[in-house]
Order: structure tokens, then sequence, then C-alpha cells
């Protein structure tokens, strides 16, 4: 399935890179995107994937701060406590996936047409 949602928005982008029609199409292209992107059961999906991604880090932070590496963190930092540089490695590893899904998301839906 990410194989095929790969090609889909290397296809898309190309068409709408190399496209003959210009800037109409592609603003066609973008608004259709757009409505799709808007759709209540699109919003909803992004929603629940949102919240999904939101319980799969309080998760994962909470097993690095009960694992070894959490314990490192906390007698290997002076002036912080091992919550904020745990929180500061998970926030950074948050943000990365963050942007990586907002990508895939916005590219994935323009995909349909």
């Amino acid at each position: 399935m990410r194989g095929k949602l790969m090609f889909l928005t290397g296809l898309a982008a190309g068409f709408v890179m190399g496209s003959r029609a210009g800037r109409e199409k592609y603003e066609e292209i973008r608004a259709n995107a757009q409505k799709v992107w808007q759709h209540p059961s699109v919003q909803e999906a992004a929603g629940v994937a949102q919240a999904q991604a939101n319980k799969l880090y309080t998760e994962g932070k909470d097993k690095i701060q009960s694992s070894k590496l959490g314990e490192k963190l906390q007698t290997g930092t002076t002036g912080t406590s091992s919550s904020d540089s745990t929180d500061e490695l998970l926030a950074s590893s948050d943000t990365l996936a963050t942007s990586k899904s907002s990508r895939t998301g916005t590219t994935g839906t323009s995909t349909t047409y």
C-alpha cells in the first residue's frame, strides 16, 4: 500500500510539474485536493490519527523514562530534570514524524484524482 501511495504521489507531482496545461490545471488540482482535505470524514480520520500519535508519544515517553536510557538521562543531566531532557528528545523525534506525516497526508489526498 505504501508503495502504491508513493507511486501515485510521484505520478501526481510529475503531472503537476510537467503539465502543459500550466497554472490552470495546477490550480484545479490544488482546489480539488483542498476540497478533499476539508471533507468531514478526512478531518475525522486526521483527528483519529493525531490522537493515536499523541497516545503513542505518551506511551513511548513513559517507556523511555522507565528504561535504562531514562535512568542515564536522569543521572547524566545537570541543571535540567530527566523529564525535560526526555521531553526534548521525544519532541524532536515527534516533530520529524509529524512533518513526515503532514507531507504524506497532504500529497496523499491529491493523489485521489
